[in-house]
C-alpha cells in the first residue's frame, strides 16, 4: 500500500450522567479562574443552564456570560463574544449548548488572541498556538463539533458559511453529560440525531483513507440507529440520550476523514433558507445516497450490516436499495417529514442555493462526482 496519511484523536472527554458536577475541578487544573460562558438565548430558561449555574455558582469566584449566538452563527456573534471575553478579563471559554454555541466558542478565541483578525481572511495554515482553554459542553447530540477542530461561521461579506479549521480550536476538555439534553423537544431531537448520523454515513462512504474513521463511523451508525428512535420517543430515557451524545461525538472524530454532496446541499439549506442544519442533511440525504448507489453499486452495503440488515447474500444493487429505504423509513420513524417543499423551500431558492452548493467543499469527497447540474437535480428531487 502506497498511501501517505496522519491521524489524532487526542480530544479529552468526560461521559455519563451527572458528569457535569466534575466541571469546577477541571476548570481548576486547565488554570482557569474566570470563564466565558458562550451559548443562545433559547438556553437561558432551560434546566440544563441552570445546572450549569448551579455548579458555577457554587465553586467559581466569578463567571461571565454571553448569550447572543444566532441559530446559524454569524461572523457577529464571534466579534461580540470576544469583546465580552476582553471587557470582562476571563481567561477561558465555556461553550455550552448546540453546535452554533460551541462553533462560536471555539472561534472567540481566536479573536482574543488577535482582534484585529477579520475572519473572511482566515488562514488554516498559520500557527495559532496559546489559544486561551475551552471546555465544550454539548446540550444536543448532533454535530459533535465539540470534538471537532473547526467552527462554521456565516461570513457577513459573504453571506456564505465559511469553515474556520485549525488543530488548535480543538476544545481541552468536553463533558457529555446526558442529564443536559433531557429538555431537548422531539422535533430537534430527531433533527440532531440526524445530523450525527449523516456524518457517520458520509464519512465512511468517502473515498479517502482513514480506516480508524471508518470503524468509528460504523459503530456509529450501529448504535445510532438504536438509540435515536428511543431519544426521540422519551426523552427521560438517559441510556438513549447518552448513546446519541457519543453518536455525535463519534459521527465528528469520523469527518476528520470528510463528508460528501449531502453536506454541500445542506449548507445553503441554512443560509439562504435558515433551516436546520440537520434537518437540512436529513432532507438530502436519501436522495444522494439513492444518486451514489445509481453510480457505484454497492456503496452501501456495510452501512446496511451496521444497520443490522441481513445483507451478507445479496446483490450489490439489493444491498443499497434495502439500506437506502431503511435510512428513509427511520427519517420518518423519528418524525421528519420528507420534501422540502414542507419546509418552506422552492425551485427560485434551488436556484440561489445551486451555486453555493457546487463552491462548498464537501462534494469534493462524495464517493461519486458531482457536477453544479447534478447538485441542482439533487434540490429538485428533494422537494
Amino acid at each position: 500500500m502506497s498511501v501517505s496519511a496522519s491521524f489524532s484523536f487526542p480530544t479529552p472527554i468526560i461521559f455519563g450522567a451527572g458528569t457535569l458536577a466534575e466541571l469546577p475541578e477541571r476548570l481548576q487544573k486547565l488554570g482557569v479562574t474566570r470563564p466565558l460562558v458562550v451559548t443562545d438565548p433559547g438556553l437561558l430558561p432551560t434546566s440544563a443552564y441552570k445546572k450549569l449555574a448551579n455548579v458555577l455558582g457554587h465553586s467559581i469566584r466569578g463567571w461571565a456570560l454571553f448569550s447572543e449566538v444566532h441559530p446559524n452563527p454569524v461572523e457577529t456573534d464571534v466579534i461580540k463574544g470576544a469583546a465580552t471575553y476582553r471587557q470582562e478579563q476571563c481567561d477561558g471559554v465555556i461553550a455550552f449548548g448546540g453546535g452554533s454555541a460551541l462553533d462560536v466558542g471555539k472561534a472567540v478565541r481566536l479573536l482574543v488572541k488577535r482582534p484585529e483578525l477579520n475572519l473572511a481572511e482566515f488562514d488554516w495554515r498559520e500557527t495559532w498556538s496559546g489559544l486561551a482553554p475551552c471546555v465544550c459542553i454539548p446540550t444536543t447530540a448532533g454535530t459533535g463539533s465539540e470534538v471537532g477542530r473547526s467552527s462554521v461561521i456565516v461570513i457577513e461579506k459573504t453571506r456564505r458559511k465559511a469553515v474556520l479549521f485549525n488543530p488548535a480550536l480543538l476544545a481541552a476538555l468536553v463533558v457529555l453529560d446526558p442529564e443536559l439534553t433531557v429538555d431537548l423537544p422531539p422535533k430537534l431531537t430527531a433533527a440532531t440525531g440526524a445530523d450525527a448520523l449523516t456524518h457517520c454515513i458520509e464519512s465512511f462512504t468517502s473515498p479517502q483513507f482513514h480506516p480508524l474513521c471508518d470503524g468509528i463511523a460504523l459503530e456509529g451508525i450501529h448504535l445510532g440507529v438504536k438509540a435515536l428512535p428511543c431519544a426521540v420517543r422519551d426523552g427521560q430515557n438517559l441510556e438513549a440520550r447518552g448513546i446519541m451524545l457519543m453518536v455525535a461525538a463519534m459521527g465528528a472524530v469520523a469527518f476528520q476523514k470528510d463528508l460528501g454532496a449531502t453536506h454541500s446541499l445542506a449548507h445553503p439549506l441554512s443560509t439562504v433558507c435558515g433551516l436546520h442544519h440537520g434537518l437540512a442533511n436529513a432532507l438530502c440525504l436519501p436522495v444522494v445516497m439513492r444518486f451514489n448507489a445509481s453510480r457505484k453499486s454497492g456503496l452501501y452495503r456495510r452501512v446496511g450490516l451496521a444497520c443490522g440488515l441481513d445483507l451478507v447474500k445479496v446483490s450489490n444493487s439489493e444491498a443499497d436499495r434495502a439500506t437506502i429505504e431503511f435510512i428513509t423509513n427511520l427519517l420518518l420513524e423519528i418524525g421528519i417529514t420528507p420534501g422540502l417543499r414542507a419546509h418552506g423551500v422552492t425551485e427560485a431558492h434551488v436556484e440561489a442555493m445551486t451555486p453555493q452548493a457546487f463552491a462548498d467543499g464537501c462534494h469534493a469527497t462524495n464517493p461519486v462526482p458531482v457536477t453544479a447540474e447534478d447538485l441542482r437535480s439533487l434540490y429538485l428531487q428533494a422537494l
